[in-house]
């Protein structure tokens, strides 16, 4: 009986320490979508510079993450012996790979905003300070219950802010810290002319739209695997993503008439959206945040280019930081019983638990690109800008006819 016990426990975590380096796998290939994306959306003269921005911001990281970061958010450090590593199959090691993968989107998220006109070497040093302290401080306060944040919320509104796979936790930080970003580097140059908006097309749509369909694939994986374990994976989380695609980017067709741009960028914005509630709601509240994502999205991005005169690239504040704060209150609205969710939700809670992931994304972000700025600088001259980061940074083009 104890040797059945034992396969069998042995079977459980190895079952599930291959269910979530599953899902790390599948987040870490959305990473290439965040590449894309980017690739096919800047110009030309730029390529180069979006596709090593997001690999070596991965790489550090995996470094600041690992050795300071998941400390920060969960208390736990991996400075012992591979013996006490390997224990339950590694879960614990492929659980942090997981988790990595979500926080390395945060600085993938804010390149796609500061495109164009960012220094590399000062974009690696945010990059660092963001994933070894801000992004994990928050983390940890919402999914570790880290400094009775979680507690007190449950014991004054009767439940804990919920966000299951992050619209407001890794989304609405990573766009409100692109914002700060994005403020202080400033417009690109000649983007504005006599206070009128001067269009800069897109390189490559088929890139572009490459980079949405990786995103869409892996969101799956970002989604769905955040059960974390095989025994809690839900089949109304990968519908209701579905749902949210789906309803995001009908609404980015019709309301951004036809426009490439809209269109791609709409299912990634009813996916932002659908994250925090996508375990509690019913497909139509899926549909219908999914749906609402994709218009705030075609709204928001027009008028933060047009309107605000805010030179965010890709529309990653919008995208992100709108839609995951959208993502948190809707949680609240369609995960309600009354409306066909599954309950166990509190609207007031959703309400401070999302305020206060932009309060962080919006302090550490103008605190961090505010200080880098100060002491060397975050944005290019105008000489290397005109000729391109390719160039200017890494001393060749996206493509040579030789």
């Amino acid at each position: 009986m104890e040797n059945l016990n034992s396969a069998v426990e042995t079977l459980i975590h190895g079952s599930n320490t291959l269910f979530i380096l599953l899902g790390a796998i599948m987040v870490l290939a959305m990473h290439a979508g965040f590449a894309f994306l980017e690739v096919g959306t800047v110009r030309h003269k730029n390529q180069v510079n979006a596709l090593s921005k997001i690999i070596s911001d991965f790489a550090v990281s995996a470094l600041a993450y690992f050795f300071i970061g998941y400390w920060v958010a969960y208390g736990v450090t991996f400075l012992e012996p591979a013996s006490v590593l390997t224990a339950g199959s590694g879960y614990g090691l492929v659980k942090f790979f997981f988790l990595l993968t979500f926080a390395a989107a945060i600085p993938a998220i804010i390149s796609g905003g500061i495109a164009e006109r960012a220094k590399f070497g000062p974009q690696i040093c945010a990059t660092v300070l963001i994933v070894a302290f801000v992004y994990p401080f928050y983390e940890g306060l919402i999914w570790n219950g880290n400094f009775g944040f979680q507690a007190w919320l449950t014991e004054q509104f009767g439940a804990a802010f919920h966000d299951f796979a992050g619209s407001v936790v890794v989304h609405a930080v990573g766009g409100w810290l692109a914002f700060g970003a994005v403020i202080l580097l400033g417009r690109r140059d000649g983007r504005y002319r006599e206070g009128r908006l001067v269009a800069f097309a897109p390189s490559n749509i088929p890139f572009l739209a490459l980079g949405s369909w990786i995103l869409i694939i892996g969101w799956f994986g970002f989604n769905v695997m955040s059960a974390q374990t095989l025994g809690s994976i839900s089949g109304l989380v990968a519908v209701n993503s579905l749902m949210a695609m789906v309803g995001g980017t009908v609404a980015a067709l019709l309301i951004g008439r036809n426009d490439p741009g809209f269109l791609h960028n709409g299912p990634l914005a009813g996916l932002v959206a659908v994250c925090a509630g996508s375990d509690l709601m019913h497909p139509v509240g899926a549909l219908a945040t999914g749906a609402i994502a994709g218009a705030l999205f075609v709204w928001a991005f027009t008028a933060t280019q047009v309107k605000w005169k805010i030179d965010d690239v890709l529309g990653v504040w919008p995208l992100h930081g709108l839609c995951g704060v959208w993502g948190g209150i809707a949680c609240g609205i369609f995960g309600q019983q009354a409306l066909g969710g599954l309950g166990g939700v509190s609207m007031i809670s959703q309400l401070l638990g999302t305020a206060l992931g932009v309060l962080v994304a919006l302090v550490g972000g103008f605190l961090i690109y505010g200080a880098l700025r100060l002491v060397v600088g975050i944005r290019l001259s105008q000489e290397q800008e005109y000729y391109g980061a390719d160039l200017s940074i890494h001393k060749i083009g996206a493509t040579t006819q030789d």
